[in-house]
């Protein structure tokens, strides 16, 4: 006789979860201005069709992160969101669902493109003296201080682009990937074959190269953002 196999069925997230994560993205939408009140609880209540504890239990959770202020029989304001703030949210898994993170490892790999160009365009002695050393230090570290080498020749390099808007932008994504999603999915490249990546992005920087340093930091980005996605699938089942 034929056997069948049990169902599975994946657990539902806690309505309360989703209730924050909508009032997330209401409130970082640009619709609500820091320090302005929001919706009471029966309003939120009645405009996302949920009970009023839900609702209080996801505001209460928004407030213990920073992101709201509940002021006794005044209401609930938006405290606005810093960096921090933002970190936590992301770590928690209430800023980014699956569209969100892969559109995040889109578009972090565009920009570090780009960076990588606008540094050997720009680079002078100095940088690249720097940047020498921050490989070094890549080449050199105990395994367990390698990320932090990693990320501070990317860091070396977004200074060296010169532009600032880019630097801040992708100084907070790669912080939000690591913290995010590296160390809870212990998704990281071999350390040679990462070391090994970056050695042609600085050969390309030193020689003014921003075709050849583009083209480099293409191939170690996908080559990152391919395993970390891969990771990502698995834990989530996909």
């Amino acid at each position: 006789m034929a056997e069948l196999s049990k169902i599975m069925v994946a657990p539902r997230e806690p309505l309360a979860a989703e209730v924050s994560r909508r009032l997330i993205d209401y409130l970082t939408s640009g619709q609500v201005e820091p320090g302005e009140r929001i919706p009471s609880e029966r309003q939120l209540a009645e405009m996302l069709g949920v009970n009023r504890p839900t609702v209080r239990e996801a505001i209460k959770s928004l407030g213990f992160l920073g992101l709201l202020e509940i002021r006794q029989s005044s209401g609930t304001y938006f405290r606005g969101t810093d960096s921090d703030v933002l970190y936590r949210l992301f770590e928690l898994g209430l800023v980014l669902g699956e569209r969100g993170a892969r559109d995040m490892l889109q578009a972090r790999t565009e920009l570090e493109v780009v960076v990588a160009g606008l540094a050997a365009r720009a680079r002078d002695d100095a940088g690249v003296e720097l940047l020498r050393a921050r490989l070094t230090v890549m080449r050199e570290c105990p395994a367990e201080e390698f990320p932090e080498a990693d990320t501070a020749f990317h860091a070396t390099l977004a200074e060296l682009a010169g532009n600032t808007v880019l630097r801040d932008v992708l100084k907070g994504m790669r912080a939000m990937i690591q913290r995010g999603w590296v160390q809870r999915t212990g998704a990281v490249r071999p350390r040679e074959v990462a070391y090994a990546d970056h050695v042609p992005i600085f050969e390309a920087v030193e020689r003014g190269d921003a075709e050849a340093a583009r083209a480099a930091m293409a191939h170690h980005m996908e080559g990152a953002s391919r395993r970390l996605q891969e990771a990502l699938d698995q834990r989530s089942g996909l």
